[in-house]
């Protein structure tokens, strides 16, 4: 969060570039203790890291901040797909939550 402000906006990424290579290493470091079982992941995540390296900060903030909004969305829509897929008692209310989001044409894409 930045000084001048008392806004809290969790979909605003306020990490630095610095700070998202660290975290990339750190998932790298882990894939690397096994290496032939995570050697797609390690490609994936070195081509994130470079892209990040070559990335501007402006940008990255708005990258990073929409991932940070479809991480929500994603979660949610996999707690439903997951419910089905179990066939779990909770499959219900999340099915009637989801045909309400759906059936809202003037409400945004994003749930929340």
């Amino acid at each position: 969060m930045k000084k001048d402000t008392k806004e809290f906006d969790p979909d605003r990424l306020v990490l630095s570039k610095k700070e998202i290579l660290e975290f990339c290493d750190k998932v790298l470091a882990k894939w690397k203790v096994e290496p032939e079982t995570n050697s797609r992941n390690i490609v994936a995540m070195t081509t994130v890291k470079t892209s990040v390296f070559w990335t501007d900060e402006e940008s990255l903030e708005a990258i990073w901040s929409e991932i940070l909004k479809w991480t929500f969305e994603l979660m949610y829509k996999n707690a439903i797909a997951q419910t089905k897929e179990e066939n779990s008692e909770w499959s219900p209310v999340l099915e009637k939550l989801e045909k309400k989001e759906r059936s809202n044409p003037f409400e945004p894409d994003i749930w929340y």
